[in-house]
């Protein structure tokens, strides 16, 4: 597909011209030549990114009636997230499973090339990147760019779009597009703007209420609760910080719901949780301060040992690690740690406990 010119839009975004007025219009335009859409998005989805996804498929497929793909680049391990899939019977084709074929259109959504978030090769051109991350990507190359950091959700763009296009949503679309919503935006202070809540007002109605509820109250596996305990044992207060140590980590995603819980610390502003998973550490950084920056403080923490970026209050990181050997996961621990101290500008101490040790032993000698 030949590469359309570029200019900045209002939020100095690179956009695509062509004859459309809006970027929905724009959007479909470029694909007119594509034989099949193909969406990807970042490491084990979430609900933004596989509600963004599906909506993007039904808006192609409403529209220009083409085919599409959306692909699962890695596991979905969160329990909420796995309910998702099912009870919407949601299709994915596992990335590195997808032919790639040369008259395919590639959409990434809820990411950004090269940032370390996703496993599909630098070979495989982009045709558009539809974002909300405030992550900067490497976006030069790619023909249609529509990243609106000031959105809560990837799903509320995507919401845009199909009201724009007057595209009727089907009851599986909407919920996901609702849940989608409404996982990014749920914290307090809430990461959210007016286009959120208009696009949950619009979407509600014609969600599955009965599914919003399955997901959201999915059943929890064991090593849920195994690991809350690992980080209940191995957290350590500095200041108005929580640091939680987990190793190993049962899977990914739980580093976000670990620093979920222990944000609610009425005692704490930033939760950090690091855990070892198989031959990387995964990084989760939560705060409950209003203009935190989270996803530059964890880039800063993180430096050039890996990959970091998210939102305001909420991000995430990956370091590979050249090592597992417990005496170089203590080091490379003990550099985070002063990392996080500084950047926060927290007198670098020792920590206080989250529960005594005493407490610990007594609960297991019960």
């Amino acid at each position: 597909m030949a590469r359309r010119a570029a200019d900045p839009d209002a939020n100095g975004n690179a956009k695509t011209v062509t004859s459309g007025t809006r970027r929905s219009d724009r959007f479909l335009a470029g694909l007119h030549d594509a034989a099949r859409v193909v969406f990807v998005s970042h490491v084990q989805p979430d609900p933004d990114s596989l509600g963004s996804m599906l909506g993007l498929a039904h808006l192609v497929e409403h529209q220009l009636g083409k085919p599409t793909l959306i692909t699962r680049d890695g596991l979905i391990s969160r329990a909420e997230n796995r309910e998702m899939v099912e009870v919407l019977g949601l299709d994915l084709i596992p990335v590195e499973n997808v032919g790639w074929d040369g008259d395919d259109a590639v959409v990434m959504v809820d990411s950004q090339p090269k940032t370390g978030r996703h496993t599909i090769g630098d070979n495989v051109p982009l045709y558009a990147v539809l974002d909300h991350h405030e992550t900067p990507g490497d976006l030069e190359d790619v023909p249609f760019v529509d990243v609106r950091a000031q959105l809560g959700a990837t799903c509320t763009l995507v919401t845009k779009y199909l009201i724009e296009q007057e595209v009727p949503l089907t009851e599986v679309v909407a919920t996901a597009l609702f849940h989608g919503i409404e996982t990014e935006i749920t914290g307090y202070p809430r990461e959210a703007c007016a286009a959120d809540d208009d696009a949950l007002m619009e979407l509600y109605p014609l969600a599955d209420k009965d599914k919003l509820a399955r997901i959201r109250n999915a059943r929890l596996p064991q090593s849920h609760f195994e690991c809350l305990i690992q980080a209940l044992q191995s957290s350590f207060i500095y200041d108005r910080l929580i640091i939680s140590w987990i190793n190993p980590l049962p899977q990914p995603e739980q580093a976000a719901e670990v620093c979920e819980f222990m944000i609610r610390f009425e005692e704490v502003d930033w939760a950090l949780c690091v855990g070892v998973f198989e031959e990387k550490l995964v990084l989760s950084l939560r705060s409950a301060l209003p203009d935190a920056r989270s996803g530059e403080i964890l880039r800063q923490i993180v430096g050039r040992m890996g990959k970091a970026g998210g939102h305001d209050r909420r991000a995430g990181g990956c370091i590979p690690l050249t090592s597992t050997a417990p005496s170089f996961i203590e080091e490379l621990q003990g550099e985070l740690r002063r990392r996080t101290l500084k950047t926060l500008k927290i007198e670098d101490c020792r920590g206080q406990r989250l529960v005594p040790l005493r407490e610990m032993l007594q609960n297991l000698q019960s």
